[in-house]
């Protein structure tokens, strides 16, 4: 992994220059979802960062609160909306993640930040993704996203962190680029395609079975 001196700046630079860029799209993006789906407007979400540092990550909102008649929510395909899934499809509903550039909880490409209840969950080799911030994009998501087994997508995280350099950086952004026009590799709903979550896919494997405490930086 080389120097990363240059990563924050050229993060801090573009994050503020696409706010601007975004930001009639973004109030635009924002009054249809409290038109269509009330408040919250943005989604909030405890995630891990660097060093496992959790954070709260931005999104706009998807799905909906419906419920079913004991009062239960529903499923999230069953609340996603057809403007939430609009957004999905075309990463809209990622720009509020822009702030947290800004902001310095994470940098434009890395391994995305996935959830807190995963933390125990994984290989010490699948640990080095937690040595770099997280990003809004990264080498796993221009390389299929959620098309592929938890084990791929994990060693292709690992993979860009290993190898990271500003113009393996430039390389992925192009791509993003490119996916978000074409929706290359898209899944909307990524329980529709029959994958189980990090933690129940390996709450069953031997070296899993009784996970270790995950070990979160004061």
């Amino acid at each position: 992994m080389t120097s990363l001196s240059w990563k924050r700046p050229f993060d801090a630079l573009a994050a503020a220059g696409l706010l601007v860029v975004f930001a009639l799209l973004m109030l635009l993006i924002a009054a249809a979802v409290r038109l269509t789906m009330g408040r919250p407007i943005v989604f909030r979400q405890v995630r891990p960062g660097k060093d496992r540092r959790p954070f709260t990550l931005y999104k706009f909102r998807t799905m909906s609160d419906a419920r079913d008649s004991s009062g239960e929510l529903l499923c999230d395909g069953q609340r996603l909306t057809r403007l939430g899934r609009l957004l999905r499809q075309t990463s809209l509903d990622e720009l509020p993640q822009l702030w947290n550039v800004l902001r310095g909880d994470m940098s434009l490409v890395g391994p995305r930040p996935l959830l807190m209840r995963y933390l125990p969950y994984y290989t010490d080799r699948e640990s080095r993704r937690f040595a770099v911030l997280p990003g809004i994009t990264g080498w796993q998501q221009v390389h299929g996203r959620n098309l592929f087994g938890w084990e791929h997508r994990l060693e292709l995280d690992v993979w860009y962190v290993e190898h990271m350099s500003p113009w393996l950086d430039l390389r992925i952004l192009c791509s993003t680029v490119v996916a978000v026009f074409t929706r290359r590799g898209v899944v909307v709903d990524p329980r529709s395609t029959g994958g189980k979550d990090l933690d129940e896919e390996r709450r069953d494997q031997a070296e899993f079975r009784r996970p270790r405490a995950p070990s979160v930086a004061a």
